[in-house]
């Protein structure tokens, strides 16, 4: 089930979204070399969250295999330079992929663009990045000792769909259905049937005999923004933004 659009206009340019859009697709052409083995390799590394590095709880010099380029065998290994602390934040801009940066830039423009409308740029901004740094702590919470460095805006995009649930449960979304279906959801049906995939799929990381290690953005992560976008929309929502879309929602339903 994926999302591609909704029945939702917004009243002014989404210009936070379009510009943490162009942000983290330019650090994926520019830092990440678009997907270039080694220059993946070394950014996820140097600047993926590795939660055993910020819990001090994996040994120094434990290492975890990177992929071969060029016939090499590449390594990860757990330090404790000073950037481990920024992390958190740094990671949400990298990918692992072009699947992982064209999917999430899918559901970012999908439900970030109405967000950003009713909590206004520089609310929307913090919002994304709070999110974004919620969703590693619950993977951090979940796997404190785990070396493997985590990378994506999955979490705070998930921040996001979160608050999309809180702001427009009703609204209609086009989502496609593999291989050929196209239907309208409401929007509280579309979120919550993805929510409880993430946290199905997650259910086996917490048992102490199937720790799972994987590359991007752990299925916690997923869950833990989603719920900090869930508590915290109405708290970053902007009243007067809200109220104008009210105000323009109504004038169409008088007018129809």
């Amino acid at each position: 089930m994926f999302p591609i659009s909704d029945d939702n206009p917004t009243l002014r340019t989404p210009v936070m979204t379009l510009l943490i859009l162009g942000v983290t697709w330019a650090v994926w052409l520019f830092v990440q070399g678009g997907g270039s083995p080694m220059a993946l390799a070394v950014s996820v590394c140097d600047l993926g969250f590795v939660p055993g590095e910020v819990s001090r709880q994996a040994p120094l010099g434990l290492g975890v295999p990177l992929g071969v380029v060029d016939g090499q065998p590449l390594g990860c290994f757990v330090d404790n330079q000073a950037i481990n602390w920024f992390t958190p934040v740094l990671s949400i801009f990298l990918h692992g992929s072009w699947g992982h940066i064209i999917g999430n830039s899918l559901y970012l423009w999908v439900f970030g663009n109405n967000v950003e409308d009713s909590m206004g740029r520089g609310r929307f901004v913090a919002f994304y990045l709070l999110t974004g740094v919620a969703a590693a702590m619950a993977h951090l919470l979940v796997d404190p000792t785990s070396p493997v460095p985590t990378v994506g805006a999955s979490g705070a995009i998930s921040g996001i769909m979160g608050a999309y649930l809180v702001l427009y449960p009703k609204v209609r979304v086009r989502t496609f259905i593999p291989p050929i279906f196209l239907f309208r959801f409401p929007a509280w049906l579309v979120l919550i049937f993805w929510f409880g995939g993430q946290v199905l799929a997650g259910l086996p990381e917490l048992s102490p005999l199937r720790r799972e290690i994987s590359g991007g953005v752990a299925v916690w992560a997923h869950v833990g923004g989603f719920v900090a976008g869930v508590l915290l929309a109405r708290w970053f929502e902007n009243p007067e933004l809200v109220r104008r879309r009210t105000a323009v929602s109504d004038a169409k339903v008088v007018w129809s």
